[in-house]
């Protein structure tokens, strides 16, 4: 594979007028000088694509591209109205031209033959990009790194390409592979993960443990197995912060090579990290990171697919499969070797269908290994039907309001939020709940607007909505934004009964904690837990019972809030699988893998979990504790 670009070049016609070659990450693009060649190219491309296996796009030279002011107004006179085109971005180096729409579907016409008139007209790839229905000037900014400074972008990819096809650097003297755990061995947050072959270093999520000291709340970088400049990819399952929130981290220490995961995880997870900032400062706190680490994190990523498959190494190839807990989150299969082992991280997941995703994947090519979360692990973690505590839900509601008091729902940014959002705006629409104020605070509304950037992400059902009924729910008129602190203390201090969605899920931090110190005194509202409480955040303590909390109010001094509302935990939301889903998700994994590793629980959850299935299934099962490395093969 060492010279597979020139290997590619040879088997081209002298009329293909190549001008360059170049790698972007596993992808391979030719660019041509020749406009007729790039218009028609009589099917040489789809030959060498079948010929080597690989990627290849063909691209105009930028040389012969229309000048971009020309190129625009022609775009613009092509694409209908209804489209409702937003932006135009040019990334010549690459010679493709993205185009936001509000309508994707308009823009690329029937079987693409809109794209097809740009491509001849002005002679750019066209790629066309959704316009998220709700604007956010954060999202917006993040969208905006990837098309700065595209000269670097282009190297930044090419070298990528290099590593995986330029062929193996550390010598191949014996085939292995093993597993080392940096984060989440047998506890909830902090997931990180060690992949090593005799190639590649590989690192698998890289997360905080939000309820936790600083000493326990970073995965152990400090492990004699971790060195920085060995590694060769990160791979981001999702955008919580127990699976992300360290990203910038290493690439404020130094790290220089791709973070793969899907678009929405890209963009929540910086969102996310951007948060993180935030509220490190008005804690006093300083963050372990800074703004500009988040750039050049958002700058490192390349983005992948459901069940696209991508070589990542020149030994490790990776397909990503949805993983039903969040938007964009997905488990990670590693096709390591050349059939010597095939890895599945599931990552968060959830083997059920929710009101917004589909329920995780369980058919794969191959299989041997499974890591698997184990949040709910234990026997005794039977979840009730999504059916009955939607009733719940709302029946909860409905009384809050007879009584004139405030919902609370302390949320994940991302995940419950934007499900509850839908469940609560259904039935407002439907008459079956009364219409009342929906109060959601800055973070969330952001994510809910990267949400409506990616539907394709969602179940048919929701999907259907959107594409075909032409109804957002996203944008009922009773969902309002919360943003500065003045609106905060405005909601807080209204008469009228409201619902107020607010990170952070556990209550250890964010707008979620700075509502309760107001609400909670007052019997007649209430607090909804929805998320997991990880143990010795606030919301584990008040699930527990606790009536006084003490909140530190400045230097050697506390304040004392009396928990008088109520409080209600309903576990039939969560995004992760109960124990009898887990057991099913295994169970109909196909093909049956010969080993499970339990992780992303509490110490009894994945044992139990571990012992069941050794039971059950037969397979080998293990247990690892933060720092054991597992040898798989």
């Amino acid at each position: 594979m060492t010279d597979i670009l020139s290997e590619i070049i040879s088997k081209l016609p002298k009329e293909a007028e190549v001008a360059s070659a170049s790698f972007e990450a596993a992808n391979i693009i030719i660019y041509t000088k020749s406009k007729e060649f790039f218009l028609d190219n009589k099917g040489e491309i789809k030959k060498l694509v079948n010929d080597f296996k690989k990627r290849i796009e063909l691209r105009p030279d930028p040389s012969i591209c229309m000048d971009m002011e020309k190129a625009e107004k022609i775009i613009k006179e092509i694409l209908p109205a209804e489209a409702n085109i937003d932006n135009i971005i040019f990334d010549a180096p690459r010679s493709t031209v993205i185009i936001e729409a509000e309508k994707p579907g308009v823009a690329i016409g029937q079987t693409g033959e809109l794209l097809r008139e740009i491509k001849e007209k002005t002679v750019w790839v066209p790629i066309i990009r959704r316009m998220p229905s709700i604007r956010s000037k954060i999202t917006e900014n993040i969208r905006a790194v990837l098309y700065e400074n595209n000269d670097s972008r282009k190297r930044f990819l090419n070298e990528v390409g290099k590593r995986i096809y330029n062929g193996w650097i550390r010598g191949r003297k014996e085939e292995w592979v093993r597993i080392t755990t940096l984060g989440a061995g047998r506890q909830v947050g902090r997931s990180c993960f060690l992949l090593q072959t005799p190639e590649s270093r590989i690192v698998l999520d890289c997360g905080i443990n939000p309820s936790a000291s600083e000493e326990h709340a970073y995965p152990h970088f400090d492990s004699p197995e971790f060195r920085i400049n060995e590694i060769d990819a990160v791979i981001i399952s999702h955008a919580h912060l127990d699976h992300s929130a360290m990203v910038p981290l290493l690439v404020k220490y130094g790290y220089s090579g791709p973070i793969y995961c899907t678009e929405p995880t890209r963009d929540v997870m910086s969102l996310l990290a951007l948060d993180f900032i935030s509220i490190g400062f008005k804690n006093a706190q300083k963050p372990p990171f800074d703004v500009a680490d988040v750039k050049q994190m958002v700058k490192q990523t390349i983005c992948i697919g459901y069940e696209e498959v991508a070589d990542i190494t020149p030994d490790i190839r990776m397909t990503f499969y949805n993983a039903g807990h969040i938007l964009g989150s997905a488990m990670t299969h590693l096709h390591i070797g050349n059939g010597l082992h095939n890895l599945l991280y599931t990552g968060d997941m959830l083997y059920d269908n929710s009101n917004l995703l589909a329920k995780a994947v369980t058919k794969f090519p191959r299989l041997e290994t499974v890591i698997i979360e184990s949040t709910y692990g234990s026997k005794d973690d039977v979840l009730p039907p999504r059916k009955e505590s939607e009733d719940l839900f709302m029946d909860l509601i409905k009384k809050t309001i007879e009584r004139g008091g405030k919902i609370l729902l302390p949320v994940l940014g991302v995940g419950r939020s934007q499900e509850i959002m839908l469940m609560v705006e259904r039935a407002t629409r439907e008459g079956t709940l009364p219409s009342i104020p929906i109060h959601v605070q800055g973070l969330v509304w952001d994510v809910t607007a990267i949400h409506t950037a990616y539907p394709e992400f969602f179940n048919p059902i929701v999907r259907k909505q959107l594409f075909f009924e032409d109804h957002n729910p996203f944008l009922s008129p009773i969902f309002k934004k919360v943003g500065s602190q003045k609106e905060m203390q405005e909601v807080m201090h209204s008469g009228e009964s409201s619902i107020i969605i607010a990170t952070s899920g556990m209550l250890t931090g964010g707008a979620s904690v700075e509502y309760f110190k107001v609400l909670s005194e007052n019997p007649k509202n209430i607090v909804i837990l929805t998320s997991y409480q990880a143990e010795g955040s606030l919301g584990r303590r008040i699930q527990n019972g606790e009536k006084e909390i003490s909140f530190s109010s400045g230097e050697n001094r506390s304040e004392v809030v009396k928990v008088r509302c109520e409080v209600v935990v309903i576990k039939g939301f969560s995004g992760h699988s109960s124990r009898p889903q887990l057991m099913a998700f295994l169970r109909n994994l196909d093909p049956k893998p010969r080993r499970v590793i339990t992780q992303h629980g509490e110490a009894s959850k994945c044992l139990d979990l571990a012992s069941t299935v050794h039971k059950v299934m037969h397979v080998e099962t293990s247990v690892p504790r933060n720092l054991d490395t597992i040898r798989l093969v």
